[in-house]
């Protein structure tokens, strides 16, 4: 009951059927990976997806140089590893648990026939994919046109976005994670975090960050004038 509880729960799967989450439970495998441990890398076969049900896990790719590009950070209730559940082929990116994390794996061809019985779970699919795919296009964006403090804020508006307290955030990665999520390094994002303090934009105490100034942090993440 509790895994049919907790792919209930999952946003690709929410408000179907008792009897398509029965079938989504029945060819799901439960798996667990240690901090560390890699799921898929990029350009494997893909054998399926994945919905996180504790821990976290960094989507990423390697440039040639081997410099590390943190796509997304998913954590308990999200699904990944998804797109090439339709196109097939390969992963696009690799997938590593950053703490220890259990998952439900849903291998494709089991899927695959599964959604030609009932339709409506790729519609809501399709609409994570539209949502996923806003996302990355937002992040291709920053990366190409703003600066990194441009990044920062943005990613702070929007962690703020998802909290309780807007004002009151709590990093839930570490900072070396956000800066590989935010195309740089720790030393730079350290300074810039620094800049930002002196400037009264924000306070930082750890991972805990207070918002002082939200206007300055909005004004410098649409790529005004603000820390160095």
């Amino acid at each position: 009951m509790k895994i049919l509880d907790e792919i209930a729960g999952a946003l690709l799967f929410q408000g179907l059927p008792s009897k398509q989450l029965e079938e989504l439970a029945r060819i799901s495998l439960d798996q667990r990976f240690d901090k560390g441990q890699s799921l898929f890398s990029e350009g494997g076969k893909a054998k399926g997806f994945y919905l996180l049900l504790s821990g976290r896990m960094k989507i990423y790719k390697l440039s040639l140089e081997g410099k590390e590009q943190i796509l997304h950070i998913f954590g308990s209730g999200e699904i990944f590893g998804e797109v090439p559940v339709f196109a097939g082929g390969n992963y696009p990116a690799s997938a590593e648990a950053i703490e220890s994390s259990r998952v439900l794996f849903f291998p494709r061809g089991d899927f695959v026939r599964l959604i030609e019985r009932e339709p409506s779970i790729a519609l809501n699919m399709l609409a994570i994919l539209s949502q996923r795919l806003r996302r990355f296009t937002h992040l291709i964006e920053d990366l190409s046109l703003k600066e990194v403090p441009a990044r920062l804020a943005a990613y702070l508006i929007y962690l703020g976005g998802r909290s309780a307290d807007s004002e009151n955030l709590e990093l839930d990665i570490t900072k070396a994670q956000l800066a590989g999520l935010l195309g740089t390094i720790p030393e730079t994002l350290s300074r810039i975090l620094a800049k930002m303090a002196q400037q009264q934009i924000l306070a930082v105490e750890g991972r805990r960050i207070t918002v002082l100034d939200r206007t300055a942090l909005e004004s410098l993440a649409a790529g005004g004038k603000g820390a160095i």
